[in-house]
């Protein structure tokens, strides 16, 4: 599968990032991004972005940040938003 990082080391500086996984059903995509909790050494890329990010923001001094992430699963065009309350609702 295809994993594509967009802007991913500006975040801090106020631009948006994006990380685009493409690939078969199958492929690994999930997994690539969500990982496991332990061995940390299996943490997927979302975990890692997350402690990335806020580490960033912990050190940083006389700024405020706004964090606002989504995880969308897009399949046979139907859009699902895997961080919604209800996963198995579409979105229009």
């Amino acid at each position: 599968f295809y994993l594509f990082f967009l802007h991913f080391q500006g975040v801090t500086e106020g631009y948006n990032g994006t990380i685009f996984a493409y690939g078969q059903t199958g492929s690994g995509k999930s997994f690539t991004m969500q990982g496991i909790v332990d061995p940390s050494t299996q943490k997927g890329i979302i975990p890692r972005a997350f402690e990335h990010i806020f580490e960033s923001v912990q050190c940083a001094e006389n700024a405020k940040f706004l964090v606002r992430a989504s995880y969308l699963e897009i399949y046979n065009e139907d859009i699902r938003d895997l961080l919604g309350a209800d996963t198995k609702q579409k979105l229009e």
